[in-house]
């Protein structure tokens, strides 16, 4: 696997590399002890995948708050997505940025997500699979979320909202959660 650094610290692109035959190609896309050799968390709770039919679903931007922040390792199995995270470590230099990465059947790339990152997605084709690695189980009581139109974030979503979860269109914007966001720490 290659892992490629992004422009927000701790958070990593990574490719696998492929070992091609006449049958097709083999990869790994785990390994604990390489995850564990760059001081990357290897810890695995949980592994979950979320289906998306229509192209233009927009799913987040999700986070969990201590003592049950998450760090996620997310790929997309079928169809194709644009990826979006968010640094909420206060003390970051990069607190409050985002960053876009396109993930897809065809790629094969995965992003990994250090706890501290609010993530969500936009579907770029129907039938969409995206398939979380997850540090953490899911404690809803410790779940929340930043708005998808954030004016302070201003991402640019590539689609019109086609489907959107009611919890997730009223998610608070970012200078309203920032009294929880103090608890997030390089």
């Amino acid at each position: 696997m290659r892992f490629n650094p992004t422009e927000l610290p701790g958070a990593f692109l990574i490719e696998p590399e492929l070992i091609e035959d006449e049958r097709g190609f083999f990869a790994r896309t785990w390994s604990a002890e390489e995850f564990e050799q760059r001081q990357l968390n290897s810890k695995i709770a949980q592994c979950s995948i979320s289906f998306n039919g229509k192209r233009g679903t927009v799913r987040g931007l999700h986070y969990q708050i201590p003592p049950h922040e998450e760090t996620k390792l997310v790929r997309c199995s079928a169809g194709k997505i644009l990826d979006i995270i968010v640094d909420l470590r206060s003390k970051s230099p990069t607190f409050k940025s985002w960053a876009s990465f396109e993930l897809s059947c065809v790629n094969r790339r995965m992003l990994y997500i250090p706890a501290g990152f609010a993530h969500g997605f936009q579907t770029l084709e129907e039938n969409t699979e995206v398939v979380y690695q997850l540090s953490e189980y899911y404690h809803p009581e410790s779940a929340r979320g930043i708005r998808w139109n954030d004016p302070v974030l201003n991402i640019n979503w590539p689609l019109p909202v086609a489907v959107m979860s009611e919890r997730d269109k009223t998610l608070p914007l970012i200078d309203e959660a920032a009294v929880e966001l103090l608890l997030f720490h390089e």
